[in-house]
Formats: C-alpha cells, sequence, structure tokens
C-alpha cells in the first residue's frame, strides 16, 4: 500500500527581551548557573507575576506577521505539572484563550511556494535546564521565566523536506522582525514533531506519534524520515501503531518511546488567578503594526520583479538583510542592475567577510558602486580597472572618477592608436594570423594578448577584437 506523512509543527522560540516574562531577571545566554533568578521566576510563595509588555508586544507582532487574527480577549492559565525543571510545579502559558490564532505562512518548497495555516502563536514561560553529569545531575533556573512564544501549525506538511523549509522560512521571519534571534546553539529555538502516516488519498488521520524537544532543524528532518518509514513498516508487517510520545536519539538516528497516551500528563489547566486577561486596546494594536516588516519572500519577489535579477541574487539579499539594503540604494538611477548586484555580492561581500567588517563602517556610499558600473558600461575603463577600484574605494575611500584618474585606469578607445597596436600584433605574429584567416577563431585570443601586454592593459579589449577580425577578414 502506499502511504503519506501528515506533519504538524509545535515551535517553540524565545522573544528578544531584556528582561523576563514576569519578573525584572536578565534574559541572557551565558550567566552562571542559577544567577539571573529572584522568588518569583523561582515560584516562591506569596510572590506575583507581572507581564513583560514587550514580550506581549512581540507576540502580537508575529501574529501581524504569520497573518493571524488577533483575539480582543486572551488570558494566561496555569499548566501544572512535576519535572525537576518547573520550580514552581506548574508553567504560566495561554490555553483556551490565546493572544493570536488561525494565520499562515507562505515559503519556498521544492520550488514552488507552499502553505502552512498556523492554529495559534501563545505565549509562555520557559522552563530550566536540566544538566547530567557522570554520577549527578543539576537544575539551572537561568532559563526558567524567559518569554516563549509557541506556534503551532496545522497539519499541513507532507514531508520531511517540507518540514525543514518551512521551519526555515519562520525562522526568517521572526528574524526580519526583531521576534527572536531564533539562536540555535542558544536553544532560543526547539521542536516538537506531530507525525502520522496514512494510505495515500484517505482523509481520515493516522495514529499521532509526537517526536519531543527537537533543537535543530536538520534532526527534525532526519527525524521525520525515520519516523514515517518506521511507522510505515508497522503498519506493512500487520502491527499497531500507538499514540505515544517518542524522543529522538541523534546519535543512533533513531526514535525511542517515552511515554504511551496511556501515561500522558493531565495537566489540570485553570486560569491564572494572579494575572488579569488581555483586552488590546485599538491604538495599542496600531502602534505595534507599525513595526511589521517586508517578509523574506515578499522581499525576494520584490528584488527580482523591481530590479529584474536572477533568484539567486536576490535570496544574497534576503539573506543578509544590511547587504540588501545597501544594493537599493547602490541601484537607485541605475540602468545595470544586474552589474550593480554582481559588485555588491562578488565583490562588497567578500571583502567584508576577510576584513570583518559591517557596512555601515564602509568608507564609501553605495552611490560609489553605481558610478564604477556607469564608468565601466561606458568604457572608459577596463572590469580588470574596476577591480582595482574597488579595492582603492574599500580600502581609503574616495570617488571612482577620481581614483581612475590618479591610477591612470583609463582605457584608450582611439581607433588610431588601437588600429596601431593591432597591425603590430599581427606583423609580429603572422602563424596566428593566419589561424585566425583559416577559420580557426580561438587563435584570436593570442593576438588580443599580445596588444593588450603592449597596452599595458589599457586597450579596450572589445573593440580590440572587432579591428583584429576587421583586419583579418576584411
Amino acid at each position: 500500500m502506499e502511504y503519506e506523512s501528515v506533519i504538524g509543527l509545535e515551535t517553540h522560540c524565545q522573544l528578544k527581551t531584556k528582561s523576563k516574562m514576569f519578573c525584572g531577571c536578565a534574559n541572557e545566554f551565558g550567566a552562571a548557573p542559577n544567577t539571573n533568578v529572584c522568588p518569583i521566576c523561582l515560584g516562591m510563595p506569596g510572590v506575583l507575576p507581572v507581564p513583560n509588555e514587550l514580550a506581549l508586544q512581540l507576540t502580537v507582532l508575529t501574529g501581524y506577521l504569520l497573518n493571524c487574527e488577533i483575539p480582543k480577549f486572551a488570558k494566561f492559565d496555569r499548566k501544572n505539572y512535576f519535572y525537576p525543571d518547573v520550580c514552581k510545579d506548574y508553567q504560566i502559558t495561554q490555553f483556551d484563550f490565546p493572544s493570536t490564532t488561525t494565520g499562515y505562512v507562505d515559503f519556498e518548497s521544492e520550488s514552488k511556494i507552499e502553505r502552512v495555516r498556523i492554529t495559534r502563536a501563545h505565549l509562555e514561560e520557559d522552563v530550566g535546564k536540566n544538566n547530567h553529569y557522570e554520577q549527578h545531575s543539576g537544575v539551572d533556573f537561568n532559563r526558567a521565566g524567559v518569554p516563549l512564544l509557541e506556534i503551532v501549525s496545522e497539519p499541513d506538511i507532507s514531508s520531511a523536506d517540507m518540514a525543514y523549509d518551512y521551519l526555515n522560512a519562520l525562522k526568517d521571519i521572526l528574524i526580519y522582525g526583531g521576534i527572536s534571534d531564533c539562536d540555535m546553539e542558544k536553544g532560543m529555538v526547539r521542536c516538537d514533531v506531530n507525525i502520522s502516516v496514512r494510505p495515500k488519498g484517505a482523509t481520515e488521520l493516522g495514529t499521532k506519534v509526537e517526536i519531543k524537544n527537537m533543537n535543530t532543524f536538520s534532526g527534525v528532518r532526519r527525524a521525520i524520515n525515520y519516523e514515517v518509514k518506521r511507522q510505515i513498516e508497522t503498519l506493512d508487517s500487520g502491527g499497531t501503531l500507538m499514540q505515544e510520545t517518542r524522543r529522538w536519539d541523534d546519535d543512533t538516528g533513531i526514535t525511542e518511546t517515552m511515554r504511551s497516551k496511556e501515561h500522558a500528563h493531565d495537566y489540570r489547566y485553570f486560569p491564572e488567578p494572579d494575572l488579569m486577561p488581555l483586552k488590546p486596546s485599538e491604538e495599542w494594536l496600531k502602534e505595534i503594526q507599525t513595526h511589521i516588516v517586508e517578509l523574506p519572500l515578499a522581499r525576494k519577489k520584490r528584488f527580482i520583479k523591481d530590479y529584474n535579477i536572477p533568484a539567486q541574487d536576490a535570496e544574497v539579499f534576503v539573506g543578509n538583510v544590511p547587504l540588501g539594503g545597501f544594493f537599493e540604494k547602490a541601484v537607485d538611477g541605475s540602468n545595470n542592475a544586474k552589474s550593480v548586484a554582481n559588485w555588491v555580492i562578488n565583490n562588497l561581500q567578500a571583502l567584508l567577510a576577510n576584513s570583518e567588517l559591517s557596512i555601515d563602517q564602509l568608507k564609501f556610499g553605495p552611490e560609489a558602486v553605481r558610478e564604477l558600473v556607469e564608468i565601466i558600461d561606458s568604457g572608459a575603463i577596463s572590469n580588470k580597472g574596476g577591480q582595482e577600484v574597488f579595492t582603492e574605494l574599500f580600502d581609503a575611500g574616495g570617488n571612482p572618477k577620481d581614483i581612475v584618474d590618479s591610477k591612470g585606469l583609463a582605457q584608450v578607445n582611439d581607433s588610431g592608436e588601437l588600429n596601431k597596436w593591432c597591425m603590430n600584433a599581427i606583423e609580429s605574429n603572422p602563424g596566428p594570423a593566419d589561424d585566425v584567416r583559416n577559420g580557426k577563431e580561438n587563435a584570436i585570443n593570442f593576438l588580443k594578448g599580445q596588444v593588450m601586454k603592449a597596452s599595458r592593459g589599457k586597450a579596450n579589449p572589445q573593440i580590440v577584437g572587432e579591428t583584429l577580425v576587421k583586419l583579418l577578414k576584411g
């Protein structure tokens, strides 16, 4: 039997705030264990949480970026469970009335646009981190109370590659919007995978298996591929799938049972009694809307349409926002957007990487790139000369035309001078000249090289080629 997979993802990302969700402790990575803690985030008796307004704003902004609805009423709830990393024995989260609902993400996957619907994006607090050593374990509560956004998708994903592309698109949106830095190495993004298989064409969902706490997107892809194969092999062999929660072992490349449905937690949700419900005003929402940014996919489409550059170039500018902004300023008023893009991507990007400088530390402005392209396109200097000008711009700044003049890089376009050099090259090299006359087209490159050598690289190579052909073939 042929099967298809049905996949939904629950993506958790830490919000980009300076302090925690309900207290003033620092939201930072790398501090000594249990130093960014206080009675509130440790759940001491009698303490009262106070919501972080920036976290509330970033949650609603995420909703706008994910095309979600923003309800007029939301609230916090207590999710009760007992585990070493939950210092209060409950987690403050949003259950039945989240801050955002029913949205979608459009993204590229396998050369086409896919859409995954978003069920909700709700706000909660992160838990602590268990550290396991050879003979003991320890809990670091620095992470406990950090603002955490859980973005829940509908089961619209049909393959591991599509899941991987969705996660990367979601990550790019969150970074673009300033919602989160999404640093995987710092644990800022984690993911739970809900997956089932069913006969192809069927409408009824199969038995759902959840894979918990994935911390790399590549791991998600590998885990899905393994789990789909495992489920199909189980069904084909006459076995029965059990609704359960499994963990992914990245070293062995397999999923393992954590708990079955019968042992699943009853979280006993109830409204958080220490926090008022959220009723956003129109003024508050309008202020947040002013922070909506152009999303990566829309940016890519616009770059391709407005500047007529290849998709590959547009992807570079989408992936590097400052570089893309520099390009947009450089290309303004240019008649050769593709050439401007080439100089920014191939030259500027490489020099920046080698120097470890940032765009805002450059000694020249975007208009200098546009002027350089115009000088090259006019035939005043060669591409090789352009490389020298660009290097000088990067090292010392200045004006492209002044650099051309000071370095004597102007090309020779005078037909009389070029004709003399070409005649000398033909007379001094009768063999290659005859080869060209006899139809060996490549032989002309040798003669062009001789002309360029005689002119010390200043002869216009295009006109040199045309002149040689005219002299040799009449």
